[in-house]
């Protein structure tokens, strides 16, 4: 990841976090960039290794955005930390961390909010059925509207509920409440029937973990 990346990536994400939390962007296997909280600070420095049992391990190794509670055996501090891998053409080149001196409350509202044309519109998270990325945006569909978000898919999803929406394809997140139908399929391992009538894959690489997330 290279220098003027980061910091646009830096830019984008200090506009959702509050000040007590830490920052931490890594490739696969080191730190590239720290910036600690006045309310918890790791110690990490640019270049260390990323220890087994962090936030930001977990969600390598998974290949999946994590919630953590993450005890302080690993960094001698005890934290919360919300991290999701960064996606390049489908392939994991490293992580990014939120990290919290305890389990936050929601610290966004409960919408999201498109642009339509010339105009914006705030819709509540539970509407969404589904995101989609299209042409380094976001596609964001509900039942009653559809439009765009700035946010790619893989910095969006670092601010959904877990609880609600599950990646399933490197283009796809769907609300799990608006999944009607599961089928096999043979171009992908599962078809997904939304309730809007939507056909959504699922791919290979996420299989295992939507179906685990999922219970089947």
């Amino acid at each position: 990841m290279d220098p003027k990346s980061i910091e646009e990536l830096i830019e984008v994400i200090k506009e959702f976090f509050p000040d007590n939390t830490s920052i931490v962007i890594s490739d696969t296997e080191k730190y590239l960039y720290y910036q600690p909280s006045k309310k918890i600070d790791l110690k990490i420095k640019p270049g260390d290794e990323i220890p087994e049992g962090s936030a930001t391990h977990k969600a390598l190794d998974y290949g999946q955005k994590i919630n953590s509670f993450i005890e302080p055996d690993v960094f001698g501090v005890p934290y919360y930390g919300m991290s999701i891998p960064l996606l390049e053409e489908g392939e994991t080149k490293g992580a990014i961390t939120a990290i919290f001196p305890q389990k936050p409350s929601p610290f966004l509202t409960n919408y999201i909010t498109i642009k339509i044309d010339d105009c914006w519109y705030p819709v509540k998270h539970n509407e969404v059925i589904y995101l989609e990325t299209q042409l380094r945006k976001t596609f964001v569909k509900t039942m009653k509207k559809e439009g765009y978000h700035r946010l790619n898919l893989s910095d969006l999803e670092l601010f959904l509920s877990p609880d609600t929406f599950i990646r399933c394809h490197r283009s796809y997140i769907v609300n799990i409440d608006y999944i009607d139908e599961i089928q096999p399929d043979s171009h992908s391992t599962f078809l997904l029937i939304m309730k809007d009538g939507t056909r959504i894959p699922v791919s290979q690489r996420y299989a295992s973990y939507f179906r685990r997330s999922l219970g089947f």
